[in-house]
């Protein structure tokens, strides 16, 4: 589908759903609209235009966002560690990754990213799970049990049985923005929905959680791609 925006004729994809309200999405596969399934074309067109100025905006947000650079386990290649870029040298020897500076040294005779991954894991739990701790005690709660997940799109899940599920892959990411998704499970520790009171609370734990929302759409777009590995 097509439509003239702000002088530019935009491309978007368009379904219609038994749903009440229109919505509208923009990531890195573009525009997406999706309407009731009795919604005049008159009114979609009129949401998209009272719209256009924040999708735009968007647009172009997304098409600065550079590309997924592809890791393929030698020297010179970098990496985000907490959002700050990171470059490998890889080296024969016993299994292991140390940490120096700016740099991360995998020690590997085989498969030098298997290695990476393994130890990017440990630094995710080590540095998630206390974080989760933090803002389970802001609302009383104990610390719940934390796993990593290998997910790379669903930053965290947080279970009936009150334990959370946090992607490995936030170890790349600011902490900042992986606290917002801390606090966004832990908040549903005791809101099991997106109601107004979930957003009250998670609002309560993390305040700035709707630009570190849209920040992470962005994050997520150019975490690295570690060939091979799962």
């Amino acid at each position: 589908m097509l439509i003239e925006l702000g002088g530019r004729l935009i491309e978007y994809h368009f379904a219609r759903r038994r749903r009440r309200t229109l919505a509208i999405t923009v990531d890195a596969t573009g525009l997406r609209v999706c309407a009731p399934l009795r919604a005049p074309w008159r009114e979609i067109e009129a949401f998209l235009r009272d719209k256009q100025r924040w999708i735009l905006a968007k647009l172009d947000a997304w098409s600065r966002v550079p590309r997924s650079p592809v890791l393929h386990g030698v020297s010179g290649e970098t990496l985000p560690l907490f959002g700050a870029p990171t470059t490998l040298e890889v080296r024969p020897g016993r299994r292991r990754v140390v940490e120096q500076g700016s740099q991360l040294i995998v020690h590997a005779r085989t498969r030098p990213l298997d290695v990476l991954v393994a130890w990017l894991k440990h630094r995710a739990l080590d540095a998630l799970a206390p974080r989760t701790g933090h803002y389970a005690a802001v609302l009383g709660l104990p610390a719940p049990r934390v796993a990593l997940s290998n997910a790379r799109t669903q930053w965290g899940v947080c279970t009936e049985g009150g334990a959370i599920r946090l992607s490995w892959r936030l170890v790349h990411v600011e902490p900042r923005l992986a606290d917002y998704v801390v606090a966004h499970e832990v908040a549903h520790l005791v809101e099991m929905n997106h109601s107004r009171r979930f957003w009250s609370l998670l609002t309560r734990l993390y305040p700035g959680w709707r630009e570190a929302r849209e920040r992470l759409e962005l994050a997520a777009a150019t975490l690295p791609v570690l060939k091979g590995t799962r």
